[in-house]
């Protein structure tokens, strides 16, 4: 049986001969970046064979001095006999992310939106009892004791309680003379006892506000008893090795066992940003008893392990919309085992919770009468537009381009991503900032409209996003199809690599940015509305955070409207989820949202190819639609 070795890791293995070099890293835990899925069609797996000889089938992604190098790719190469040494390059493993929590600002929601004092009362709340001990044949046994101390007026059977529960009642009442604290949720028509403790404890109490986001997930830790946030943590989804986008998801789950291989990475993902915040703040997970998730409707399907192929499938079905209260311990989640999660209700198959619980977030959830529009911009594009009068949503397929997928030296928003770029206009050279201001890896979502934009109002570009071959720059190389423009030498590099954008790169930054905005456009037409009757744009997700609006406006991303009129409101499913936890009136004004939202499946309208189309030119085939940037071009 051969040995395979990954470096820099030195991890060691015996697989099979035969084994795809993607398989065997998973058998070690090693977690390779395959925003394809793994079939082979983005390049993104490329690893180096150091030693030992391996069966590859690379495609064209790999250059001629790669393939002399040694370059592989691991989703298309399989083990022989002999032992091989395989070296995976920093761009290629999935690591830790450095997140902060800069991109989650409570002030945007500490306001007129947030739930009031007199609304904070979250699904499962602490009540502290002095049990009184038992007497000879006074009827009652310890649960009836139990029930009479936390409700007097209340008979046995508008209580019940958890089997783990009642299993530890007898000799908890009996070692802290009856003094214990017990974890309620109130239901319909009864309450439900989920946990109990020695003591008064109800200083201690805890939720955990989850968004599963298609390529990161963030947790929210609260004190329940001030509403108060504690710490937030986030990560990269780990199912992103999977692929980078919701049909790679849904396309790789074709199998029961890959269904379950993509439960199973969405929960470590989960469990470990739990575990690691609850550290962080000296909380036990088990004080945690209130859990709330919001996601796509396929994230959630996944993490359920709900079957998602019918969401691609016409007529684009999902098992569920609404998910009943579902025991923790059943789905997963390692907090409280008796805890109920509440999962944001979903309006269609491609707008999910995430977007009902992002709207709690906004002026679109009350009642007024100026129309408002609410961009979700991420992996997917949702769009939501509407008053208290009618709210219509849709969901445009943007990504995963502004998340480094499709581009050939595309990356997520982590450290040694470029953010910004300028221009020169004489010699077309590129000055560069990154996050975290170290040497650049890559180029993800808010550098490449940054780029877009420069290289167009330098003449660097023109509308369709041809280079100008008309004019000399060492930056631009010409070959025989297409042409690239050179950001950063490999020289100056941390991968040794150039970073480069070509034609077809700019093609699909651009193919996505006309999904959003023919989206947007074509709500509104059908409406019978325009641009400018629009009072407020929210922009929501961790790409809004740090959105460029005159490069974005530049581009045709979003509409050519005042700046005054945009918002900026960070990782909104996040803070509807924090909401909706503390606060069982937003959990019902969010299914009230959910159900009075209308879903138009863009598929079924024929003029919205015409509008993508229209919206495939920078910024838009009708310059009209953009004066200021109209203007701009005419001064320069």
């Amino acid at each position: 049986m051969p040995v395979i070795t990954f470096q820099p890791s030195g991890i060691s293995i015996d697989v099979d001969p035969g084994t795809e070099l993607l398989d065997a890293a998973k058998l070690a835990n090693i977690e390779i970046a395959t925003p394809c899925g793994g079939k082979g069609s983005c390049g993104k797996c490329l690893v180096r064979v150091v030693s030992g000889e391996v069966n590859a089938n690379s495609t064209d992604v790999l250059s001629e001095t790669e393939q002399k190098e040694g370059f592989v790719q691991a989703c298309r190469t399989k083990i022989f006999d002999d032992p091989v040494t395989i070296d995976i390059p920093e761009q290629v493993g999935i690591k830790a992310s450095k997140f902060t929590d800069g991109f989650f600002d409570a002030s945007l929601i500490r306001g007129e939106l947030f739930p009031k004092p007199s609304q904070l009362n979250p699904l499962a709340n602490k009540i502290y009892a002095e049990v009184p001990g038992p007497k000879p044949e006074d009827g009652f046994s310890d649960v009836g004791r139990l029930n009479l101390s936390l409700f007097p007026n209340c008979c046995e059977k508008e209580c019940c309680y958890t089997l783990p529960v009642i299993r530890s009642l007898a000799d908890m009442l009996r070692s802290s003379n009856g003094k214990i604290t017990a974890t309620l949720i109130q239901l319909t028509g009864y309450y439900q006892v989920i946990h109990i403790e020695p003591g008064d404890t109800t200083s201690r109490q805890y939720g955990i506000a989850i968004d599963v986001g298609t390529t990161t997930v963030s947790v929210l830790l609260i004190d329940q008893s001030n509403a108060g946030i504690l710490g937030v943590r986030a990560d990269y989804n780990a199912q992103i090795k999977c692929g980078l986008d919701i049909i790679s998801r849904i396309n790789y789950a074709n199998r029961p066992d890959r269904l379950e291989e993509l439960r199973l990475l969405v929960l470590r993902t989960i469990n470990q940003l739990i575990r690691q915040v609850s550290h962080e703040n000296a909380v036990n997970p088990e004080e945690i008893c209130n859990v709330v998730i919001s996601g796509n409707t396929t994230m959630i399907h996944l993490l359920l392990g709900l079957n998602p192929e019918y969401i691609r499938l016409e007529p684009y079905t999902p098992t569920l919309f609404e998910a009943p209260y579902l025991p923790a311990n059943e789905i997963g989640i390692d907090v409280n085992p008796g805890s109920l999660v509440y999962i944001s209700p979903a309006v269609g198959s491609y707008v999910g919770g995430d977007i009902t619980a992002g709207l709690l977030c906004t002026d679109l959830s009350t009642d007024t009468d100026e129309i408002n529009l609410f961009i979700d911009i991420g992996t997917n594009g949702e769009i939501a537009i509407g008053n208290s009068e009618f709210l219509m949503t849709c969901a445009c397929s943007a990504g995963p381009a502004f998340e480094g997928g499709g581009i050939e030296n595309g990356m997520r928003a982590s450290a040694g991503a470029i953010e910004s770029v300028e221009i020169d206009r004489e010699t077309g050279a590129a000055t560069c900032s990154t996050i975290g201001d170290i040497r650049p890896a890559g180029i993800c979502g808010t550098g490449m409209i940054s780029l877009l934009a420069n290289l167009f109002v330098t003449g660097w570009m023109d509308p369709a996003g041809k280079l100008n071959r008309a004019k000399t720059s060492p930056n631009i190389t010409v070959s025989s199809r297409n042409a690239s423009y050179t950001i950063v030498p490999a020289s100056e590099t941390s991968t040794s690599r150039p970073i480069i954008i070509s034609e077809p790169d700019i093609a699909n930054i651009i193919r996505a940015k006309a999904a959003i905005y023919a989206a947007c456009s074509l709500m509104l037409d059908h409406m019978g509305l325009g641009f400018e009757d629009i009072a407020k744009v929210y922009i929501a997700g961790g790409f809004g955070r740090s959105l460029d609006l005159h490069a974005s406006t530049v581009i045709g991303l979003i509409p050519d409207l005042s700046p005054e009129k945009f918002r900026y409101i960070g990782n909104a499913s996040l803070m509807g989820s924090y909401m909706v936890l503390v606060s069982q009136d937003y959990r019902d004004k969010q299914l009230n949202l959910a159900r009075r939202m209308t879903y138009i499946d863009l598929s079924k309208y024929p003029d919205y190819m015409d509008q993508y189309t229209a919206a495939q030119f920078l910024p838009h085939t009708d310059l009209n639609n953009f004066p200021t940037v109209q203007a701009m071009m005419k001064d320069k």
